[in-house]
């Protein structure tokens, strides 16, 4: 990602500073903001580390889930109940990685309703690059301790419980 000249100031910062001269709620203001320009960063960075191995962030978690599991290969409603995506969005994600060849579609073999998707040797093989530079890139995490990260985590795990993630 193209790194700008940064500001000489904390834009967030100012505005809360605006915001509580007319509003409430200034934490959770500054927070939820320095959240979503925090996730604008670390997507950018990601999609910038992604695109050279032609993926996205979504399709190379639908190739990381088929790694973990046993088989190699998951039904598709089970693929987008653990990347808690829509069912029209996962077909979306597997079209793509099939037409790369990193997947194959077959009909599930005991319920005729159900598409198995099941990762290729090319799909495992780019897996394993893409998630190397991802690693050495800190997940676009740089900068942040180890411990910071458990925090981060910590924080953000209630969030996610409370919304039904889990």
């Amino acid at each position: 990602m193209a790194r700008k000249r940064p500001l000489p100031f904390d834009p967030i910062d100012e505005a809360s500073r605006q915001w509580a001269r007319r509003w409430g709620a200034v934490e959770q203001m500054r927070a939820v903001t320095s959240l979503m320009r925090a996730q604008q960063i670390v997507i950018g960075e990601l999609d910038d580390i992604l695109r050279k191995h032609n993926l996205s962030f979504a399709r190379f978690e639908a190739l990381v889930l088929l790694t973990f599991s046993r088989r190699g290969s998951l039904p598709l409603g089970k693929m987008g109940e653990r990347l808690q995506v829509h069912p029209t969005s996962v077909t979306s994600i597997v079209r793509r990685l099939e037409a790369a060849g990193l997947v194959t579609r077959t009909p599930h073999p005991d319920d005729g309703r159900a598409v198995l998707c099941a990762i290729t040797p090319e799909g495992r093989e780019l897996v394993e690059r893409a998630t190397a530079d991802l690693v050495a890139a800190d997940f676009a995490l740089r900068g942040l301790t180890d411990e910071q990260l458990k925090v981060l985590w910590s924080v953000l795990e209630p969030l996610r419980h409370n919304a039904g993630d889990f």
